[in-house]
Formats: C-alpha cells, sequence, structure tokens
C-alpha cells in the first residue's frame, strides 16, 4: 500500500511554534517514494516531470538527482532549471503555443525537443529552432477529468497527418506524438483509448515514411482526493499492459507532476479571526486563494482541513486574510468548531499551489521548509546536547 507524507498533531504543534505560520512543510524523501512508485509500476517510461506543478528547487533538484527529465513551458522555466545545473538535453519544451522570447531562450539554452498542435508553431518553430525535435500534441476528450486541457490543446485526430507531413516539410525532425488526458484522471480508460488512437496515427504516419519513434503520455496521474478512491496500482498496471500492447518497441515519455509533488507538501495554517455572518460562521485563516490555497480557483481542489479536534460538525465559510472579497477559500465546509488561534493541517497541497501564489495585498508567500532537514537539526541538537 502506497504511503504519503502527513505530519502529526506533535509536529504540526512544534513546527507552528518554531516557524510560525502559515508554513510549507516539504518532504523530498516523499518525492523520491513518488518518482520510484511510477518507474516500478510504469517501466521503461521516461519520467519529465511537470515543472509548472511545483518548481520548488528542493524538488528539481532531488528528482534530478534521481535521473529524472523536466517537462517545461516558458523560458523562465528553462532559464531556473540551468541556474540549478540541469543539461537542456533533458527538458521538453511541452507547450504547444510558445512563446518569441521562449523559443529565443530555447535556442540559445540548446533545448532541442519540442511539442505542437498547429500549422502557425511549425513555422515558428521551424525559423526559430530549425531541426528541432518534434513531438505533436493530439487531442483526446476526457470530460471526466479534474481539469480538461483538452479544451485548449491538441490537434483533432484527422488534422495530424498533415501536420506531420508540413513538419517534414519545414525542416523539423518529426520524432512522435503526445497526449495529455487531463489533470486528476481517475481511470485507465481515458489512456487506454489515447494508446489506441495513436497507435492508428502510428501506423498511418510509418505507411507514409515517417519513423515515429517516441510516444509521450502526458500526465494526470491522480493522487488522494476528499471524495476519490482510485486504486493507482491497477491503474498504472493496466497503462503499462497497453503500452507493452500497443507500443512494445516505442520510447515512451510521461509528463506527471501532481503525482509527483502533490503529496509531498503540508500546509499549516491557523485561525486568525472568528465572526457570525449572514447566520453562519466564518473563520479567516492566514493562508488563503491568493497564496497556497490559490489552488482553490486554479486547480479546482478541495482541500482536507485537518484540525485535531472533535466534535459536532457544522457548516462554516474559510476565508483568507486579503482585504478582497473574493478571497473565500470554502463556503459550507464542515468543520468542528474553532477557536481563535487553532492551528489546522493541510495535507497533500504540494501541487498548484505555491506555484500559483502571489504577494498580493503586501502578504509574503507562505514560507517552505523541508521536513527530513528539520528532522536531522534536531537529531543534532539532541546529540550535542547529550555530549
Amino acid at each position: 500500500m502506497k504511503t504519503f507524507f502527513r505530519l502529526t498533531e506533535n509536529a504540526v504543534a512544534s513546527l507552528a511554534e518554531k516557524f510560525g505560520t502559515p508554513l510549507l512543510v516539504l518532504s523530498v524523501e516523499q518525492i523520491r517514494q513518488n518518482y520510484t512508485f511510477l518507474l516500478e509500476h510504469l517501466p521503461g517510461v521516461k519520467i519529465y516531470y511537470a515543472v509548472k506543478a511545483n518548481p520548488d528547487e528542493n524538488i528539481i533538484k532531488t528528482l534530478h538527482s534521481m535521473g529524472s527529465c523536466f517537462d517545461v513551458a516558458s523560458d523562465g522555466e528553462m532559464q531556473a532549471l540551468t541556474s540549478l545545473g540541469i543539461e537542456t538535453d533533458s527538458m521538453v519544451y511541452a507547450n504547444p503555443v510558445k512563446t518569441p522570447a521562449g523559443l529565443r531562450v530555447a535556442r540559445e539554452l540548446g533545448v532541442h525537443k519540442f511539442t505542437f498542435d498547429s500549422e502557425s508553431e511549425v513555422y515558428k518553430m521551424a525559423q526559430a529552432v530549425p531541426g528541432g525535435s518534434v513531438l505533436l500534441r493530439v487531442r483526446v476528450d476526457n470530460p471526466q477529468a479534474l481539469v480538461d486541457l483538452n479544451k485548449k490543446f491538441g490537434a483533432h485526430p484527422e488534422d495530424a497527418l498533415p501536420l506531420l507531413r508540413l513538419a517534414r516539410e519545414q525542416g523539423l525532425q518529426v520524432a512522435g506524438l503526445c497526449f495529455h488526458v487531463g489533470s486528476q484522471s481517475i481511470s485507465a480508460k481515458a489512456y487506454l483509448d489515447a494508446l489506441k488512437l495513436c497507435r492508428q496515427i502510428f501506423d498511418a504516419a510509418a505507411a507514409e515514411g515517417f519513423d515515429l519513434r517516441i510516444l509521450d503520455i502526458g500526465g494526470g496521474f491522480p493522487i488522494p482526493a476528499i471524495h476519490e478512491n482510485t486504486d493507482i496500482v491497477a491503474m498504472l498496471d493496466s497503462i503499462a499492459a497497453g503500452l507493452s500492447q500497443w507500443f512494445p518497441a516505442t520510447e515512451i515519455w510521461a509528463e506527471p507532476g501532481r503525482f509527483i509533488c502533490g503529496t509531498a507538501v503540508n500546509l499549516i495554517t491557523r485561525v486568525i479571526g472568528i465572526q457570525q455572518r449572514n447566520n453562519q460562521q466564518w473563520y479567516f485563516l492566514d493562508d488563503g486563494v491568493y497564496g497556497t490555497f490559490s489552488g482553490v480557483i486554479f486547480d479546482h481542489w478541495d482541500f482536507e482541513l485537518e484540525t485535531f479536534k472533535s466534535g459536532m460538525l457544522i457548516p462554516a465559510t474559510f476565508a483568507g486574510p486579503s482585504c478582497d472579497s473574493l478571497d473565500i477559500i470554502f463556503k459550507d465546509k464542515m468543520t468542528v468548531p474553532l477557536e481563535l488561534n487553532d492551528v489546522i493541517l493541510v495535507p497533500n497541497c504540494g501541487a498548484y499551489t505555491s506555484a500559483s501564489a502571489t504577494v498580493f495585498n503586501g502578504f509574503a508567500k507562505t514560507p517552505v521548509v523541508v521536513w527530513e532537514e528539520i528532522q536531522f537539526q534536531t537529531v543534532e541538537m539532541e546529540l550535542a546536547t547529550a555530549g
């Protein structure tokens, strides 16, 4: 059974007292476990971590040390990774619509792998990064996903061959196909349907002289959510079986983000205000939708709030600390009654949270500490005291 990083009540109290709140606590060991888990259940698949999910340096460095590659979406992400010593050969510029600055930086740094899904992008890449290696992103609809990325990206399957031909004519190295079934996809079916579709395109392309050698299956692998219970082992094993059946001799990539970082971070936040408004209990926290809880808006995520208290549940509104009325985290969230200065643990908040946080209203981004470093420092202090 897969385990996930979750702080105890005593650890929450100790960390809140030592560092204050709000506070994000990252477990790099959980990052390692999640990466290793994917390698075990998707054997032979090359992992490209989707940096956008959480670009924390500790995560990037940990994954790099384990041999991970990286999915980047902008000039900023490419520059950030190269500043950490990440080789550009391990990056794929996986934004189907790239900015002029992004293409310029890719050429300057030597990033040479790209995705695309339109005719206009072919001409842009042929001019900016001539001879670049490209993957055509194919649209695969999956309305059951938490975030259906195919509403914005992906070429219609009927347009696949014409786009591959155009890319070849423009001097680009046509390497393969890619798809993304959507974020937090809870079933293997969407992946298997996409694999069947891509097999058809691979075969049709081969008949026209293309040697497609790479298939990128994207990300979307789920993490535990409040109202979902996914058998992730069965799901990944089913995808692996599909890959073995339909693409036994193809280089396979995956671009997980949430699955790598989502369960590796806990938030500790505090109740800073209590009041009754419109006959409902309101609790104001020291982190909000402009901060770590940005995932409520941008990621449609329903966060768990662990209060370590028992009692009758009541519906309550939870709001953030800013002066904007938009800064409401939850409405009618069931909770035990809380008191001023109560601390709350928010597990599984490593993806699309701090990555999209802002400094609106002058509130600093929530600081991050590494759990394993804190433990090591504590042991050192205890040994020094004992000595």
